[in-house]
């Protein structure tokens, strides 16, 4: 190695390591709260709401999103965030409208900020209109304590996870990110999610649920509804004690479908690379197709249609009684 090399490799390992003593010290001064880097200024603020209103819509791009029962019986909205980030609080015809609007300019967006913005939405709890809660990066967090006529959360990059019921339709969406749905009833369910795992327990659905779920696992337990859809390309399906008075229908490319003690009246499972294994609680007429698997099934010649394929995996199948 020539010597001049030599003297530039210790030049910069003597800065590297300067540099971190420099960073270990400051950061000991700090007591190591990476809090105390940021350079952007947050406020909290706190809006009580007057006017009368029925149905809610908040929007946002990187605040965590939560509705929280109101302890005065009075609806007001909190907001810890940057001064130049605010969230605008109104009614609008009806509506509790809290919505982002950003007044930066492009030398706003040069800093560093380790502290994530919030948005709490106090409400009394009773029953209300339609519910629309839109984000980009941040979670949505929705408790058991409301009832809505109709519910619509989508994020983009966080979790969503709701316990109120909804009358009407209840959709949710999230792109990368969990879905968890439970202690609820609604009236109809769909969820999807494309990386990412998805949660529904303790559930009644007066009308179908339907699931699309490409990368993650899906668990089910205590779900009752009238037909049940559930597609996913990568990850297993696992439900106990699931049961439609209509059909199921469950469809995977990669990945085991589990159950234990779920009934339908009709069923169709399709699976490309993975096992279907269960017990149902009534007999069935098995259709069955395995292309390199084994298969073990109920010797029984009544009941619902149930239709098993799989093309690399086991079918093993009981009933329950």
């Amino acid at each position: 190695m020539k010597k001049r090399t030599k003297i530039w490799l210790i030049t910069a390992a003597s800065l590297l390591l300067g540099g971190i003593i420099l960073f270990g010290g400051a950061m000991t001064l700090l007591n190591w709260d990476f809090m105390k880097l940021s350079t952007v200024k947050y406020e909290t603020t706190d809006v009580e709401i007057t006017e009368e209103f029925r149905d809610v819509s908040v929007s946002s791009k990187t605040a965590n999103i939560e509705l929280l029962p109101s302890t005065d019986g009075k609806a007001h909205v909190v907001c810890y965030e940057p001064k130049k980030a605010k969230h605008e609080v109104a009614v609008e015809n009806g509506t509790l409208v809290v919505k982002l609007v950003e007044k930066k300019k492009w030398y706003d967006y040069i800093g560093v900020d380790f502290r994530t913005a919030k948005v709490k939405v106090y409400l009394p709890a009773e029953e209300y209109g339609a519910l629309s809660i839109q984000n980009r990066t941040g979670s949505i967090t929705v408790p058991h304590d409301f009832t809505f006529e109709s519910m619509t959360l989508k994020a983009s990059t966080g979790r969503i996870k709701n316990g109120a019921s909804v009358t009407g339709k209840a959709f949710i969406k999230t792109s990368t990110g969990g879905i968890c749905v439970e202690n609820a009833t609604t009236g109809s369910l769909e969820l999807s999610v494309s990386t990412g795992n998805v949660t529904v327990s303790n559930v009644t659905c007066t009308g179908d649920v339907k699931l699309s779920n490409s990368t993650g696992k899906t668990t089910l337990s205590n779900l009752g509804c009238q037909n049940l859809q559930s597609k996913g390309t990568t990850g297993g399906l696992s439900m106990q004690n699931v049961v439609a008075s209509g059909n199921f229908s469950i469809e995977r490319d990669t990945g085991d479908v589990k159950f234990i003690g779920c009934d339908a009246a009709e069923i169709s499972i399709k699976t490309d690379t993975g096992d279907i294994k269960g017990s149902f609680l009534s007999d069935k007429i098995f259709i069955y197709r395995t292309d390199t698997g084994k298969v073990s099934l109920p010797d029984v010649m009544s009941g619902g249609k149930c239709t098993l394929k799989t093309d690399t995996g086991n079918i093993k199948i009981t009933i329950q009684k």
